[in-house]
C-alpha cells in the first residue's frame, strides 16, 4: 500500500491534473485513511467503513484523471465503469455487480505480476536449461557439457535468437461461437469455461518457432509452477477486499430530476441496485466471495439537469463526501498547455519530432488557443480541456498532413499562426459550431 503523505498525493496529482485543489485535497485523504486504517487494532479497522465521495462538475475538468491517477499513485486495484452501462435486474443488461466480478479479475492480474516478477530469474534459469535440452538432446558427456555452456553463452548474447527449435505447446483452442456473450450472462460463461477445461485437459501439439520466442513460453510455464495459484487469488481477494477503488462515471445520468422524467423506468431500479454493494454486501466470483465493506467508491457526474438531491435518499447517504470541481477558464487552459508532463503541446512535439520537424510554441501562441478554447467553451457548450483538443489539431491539420515532406524544418505556433488557422471558424458561428 502507498505510504505517499495527503500532501505527497496532492503534489503527485498537479503533474498532471491543473486546478481542482479541493478535489485532489479530499481524494489523497481517503486515500490516507486507507493506510491509516491497515494500522489499527483487527477489532477496530473492521468497524471503520470509508467515506465515499460524489465528484461533481463539467465533463473535461479533471474528475476521471483524478481517480485514475490515484489509483495508480495508491498501487490499488482500480477500475472505471459508467452506470450507464448497468441495468436494474430483471432487464437485459449489465448487473452491478459486475463492477465488483470486474475489480477481482484486476486484482488477480494485478498480484499475478507482481508474482511473475518475484519468481522471474528462477523462472528464467528453469526456462533456459529446457530450451537448451531442445536445442542440444542427446545423452551427457564432457563434450556435450561444453557444447552446452558455448550455446547457452551464443543465447545470452542473442546469437540464436532467430534461429528455429522445434517443441511441444498447449493448443489454445480456436475461435468459437459464445453462447453466453449476452450482457448479464457473462459469470455464467466463464464458470461453464472452467468446467469444460477441467473435463477436458488441454491438448499439446509439436510447433516450430523462433528460439526467443520458445524462450517465452518456457518461461510462462516455469512461472505458472512457481506460484501458487490458490495463494494469488487469496491475496487477490484481500487486496480488493481492503484497498480496491471502483469509480463510478455519470452517475447523474441514472437520477432523474423531476422536470427530467423519462420512460426509462430502470434508473431508480439501478440505484437500488447500488445501494447493498456500496454499503457493504457478499458479491459471488469465479474467485469466490468477495465482501465490498471496505471498497472506496467515487462516484462522478456533471450534473446538469439533475442534483445529487435527486437520487435515491439512501444512496445519497452511502456518499457522504461531496465536492464541486470548477469549470476551467482561460487561465487553468493555459496552465494545462504547458505545465503537466503529458501537456498536449509536449505530445505534439514528440510528434512531429519523429518526422525530424522542430516544432515550438510561443508564449503569445499559446495565450491565443487559450482564448479561443474558453470563447467556445462560452458560445457553444462547455467541454472544459477537452475543447483544446480539437483547436490543436484544427491548427496543426495542415503541419500534420505535410510533415513527411518537410524534414528538418523549424516550425514555431504563434499568435499569428493561431489566429490566420482559426479565423474562418470563429468568424461564422454556424461553423464553429460543427468544427470546434
Amino acid at each position: 500500500m502507498s505510504t505517499l503523505t495527503p500532501r505527497e498525493i496532492v503534489a503527485e496529482l498537479d503533474k498532471y491534473v491543473v486546478g481542482q485543489e479541493q478535489a485532489k485535497r479530499m481524494v489523497a485523504v481517503a486515500v490516507r485513511n486507507r493506510w491509516r486504517r491497515q494500522r489499527l487494532s483487527p477489532e477496530l479497522r473492521d468497524e471503520v467503513a470509508p467515506k465515499n465521495i460524489i465528484m461533481m462538475g463539467p465533463t473535461g475538468v479533471g474528475k476521471t484523471e483524478i481517480a485514475r491517477r490515484l489509483a495508480r499513485l495508491s498501487g490499488a486495484p482500480f477500475i472505471k465503469v459508467e452506470a450507464t452501462k448497468f441495468t436494474e435486474v430483471g432487464y437485459v443488461g449489465r448487473d452491478v455487480e459486475s463492477m465488483v466480478r470486474d475489480l477481482m479479475e484486476v486484482g488477480i492480474k494485478m498480484v499475478r505480476d507482481e508474482e511473475n516478477a518475484r519468481v522471474k530469474a528462477a523462472a528464467e534459469s528453469a526456462a533456459e536449461s529446457r530450451l537448451l535440452d531442445l536445442l542440444l538432446p542427446g545423452s551427457f558427456g564432457g563434450d556435450r557439457d561444453s557444447t552446452r555452456e558455448k550455446l547457452r553463452q551464443q543465447f545470452r548474447l542473442g546469437f540464436m535468437d532467430d534461429k528455429e527449435v522445434e517443441m511441444e505447446v498447449v493448443e489454445q483452442p480456436g475461435q468459437t461461437i459464445d453462447m453466453f456473450a449476452i450482457p448479464g450472462m457473462e459469470q455464467m460463461g466463464s464458470q461453464v469455461k472452467d468446467m469444460f477445461s477441467k473435463a477436458f485437459p488441454p491438448k499439446r501439439s509439436r510447433r516450430k518457432m523462433t528460439v526467443r520466442a520458445a524462450f517465452n513460453v518456457l518461461v510462462q510455464e516455469e512461472s505458472a509452477k512457481l506460484v501458487d495459484q490458490e495463494a494469488l487469488t487469496e491475496r487477490a481477494r484481500e487486496r480488493v477486499e481492503q484497498m480496491g477503488i471502483i469509480f463510478i462515471d455519470e452517475i447523474d445520468k441514472v437520477a432523474s430530476s423531476s422536470q427530467n422524467r423519462t420512460s426509462d423506468i430502470s434508473r431508480e431500479g439501478v440505484q437500488r441496485d447500488l445501494l447493498p454493494i456500496v454499503e457493504g454486501s457478499v458479491v459471488n466470483t469465479k474467485h469466490g466471495m468477495v465482501r465490498t465493506d471496505h471498497i472506496l467508491f467515487i462516484a462522478a457526474g456533471a450534473f446538469h439537469f439533475s442534483k445529487p438531491s435527486d437520487m435515491i435518499p439512501e444512496l445519497q447517504g452511502r456518499f457522504p463526501l461531496r465536492v464541486e470541481l470548477q469549470a476551467l477558464g482561460k487561465d487553468e487552459f493555459l496552465r494545462i498547455l504547458t505545465e503537466p508532463d503529458n501537456a498536449l503541446t509536449k505530445q505534439y512535439e514528440a510528434l512531429l519530432g519523429t518526422e525530424q520537424i522542430k516544432l515550438s510554441f510561443s508564449p503569445d501562441g499559446l495565450e491565443e488557443i487559450a482564448s479561443f478554447a474558453e470563447q467556445i467553451n462560452a458560445e457553444t457548450e462547455n467541454i472544459g480541456a477537452r475543447r483544446l483538443y480539437t483547436i490543436m489539431e484544427k491548427i496543426l491539420a495542415d503541419i500534420s498532413f505535410d510533415a513527411p515532406d518537410m524534414p528538418g524544418a523549424q516550425l514555431m505556433i504563434n499568435r499569428d499562426y493561431v489566429r490566420e488557422h482559426l479565423a474562418d471558424v470563429v468568424e461564422d458561428q454556424d461553423l464553429s459550431r460543427y468544427i470546434l
